[in-house]
């Protein structure tokens, strides 16, 4: 699995204009599924996901998680669906989705992505899978991170 993660002060995706999901301050969650990856790699990242010490403490460093905040620090996760990550641009002009889990293994990977956050306390809005979505996001800091369970994230 990869995911891009952003710290954000908002963010939405819409889907034919109607919105599908939207937090205020937390975490948006780009993820792209591989076709080896399993119900293990999807429970570990979230985990991982959840305790990234990417939110300032008291003295304005990223020293804090999104677990160690709790609910009632009001902050959300919005994970997207995103095959593209897997986009393999190294020969020629058009990138190469091989490496992409097919769209009936991704789904309940994804799915199960989605139900370990919560699982892990984290209030979550998603996307919607195998749509075309406008996701708009106002990054926090910025903050963006990159996690690949193929290069040993945790």
């Amino acid at each position: 699995m990869r995911a891009v993660v952003q710290r954000v002060s908002r963010a939405e995706v819409r889907v034919a204009g109607a919105a599908l999901g939207s937090i205020g301050r937390g975490l948006v969650v780009l993820l792209g599924i591989a076709a080896q990856d399993t119900p293990e790699t999807a429970r570990r990242l979230a985990e991982k996901i959840v305790n990234l010490r990417i939110f300032d403490d008291a003295e304005g460093r990223m020293n804090l998680s999104l677990a160690e905040l709790g609910p009632e620090a009001g902050l959300g996760i919005l994970c997207v669906s995103q095959f593209t990550l897997y986009g393999d641009c190294r020969k020629g002009r058009r990138p190469s989705y091989d490496r992409a889990a097919r769209p009936e293994a991704a789904r309940p990977l994804y799915e199960s992505f989605l139900d370990d956050l919560r699982g892990l306390g984290a209030r979550v809005e998603s996307g919607q899978f195998q749509a075309m979505m406008d996701v708009e996001l106002v990054n926090d800091g910025p903050v963006t991170l990159l996690l690949d369970s193929d290069r040993s994230f945790y």
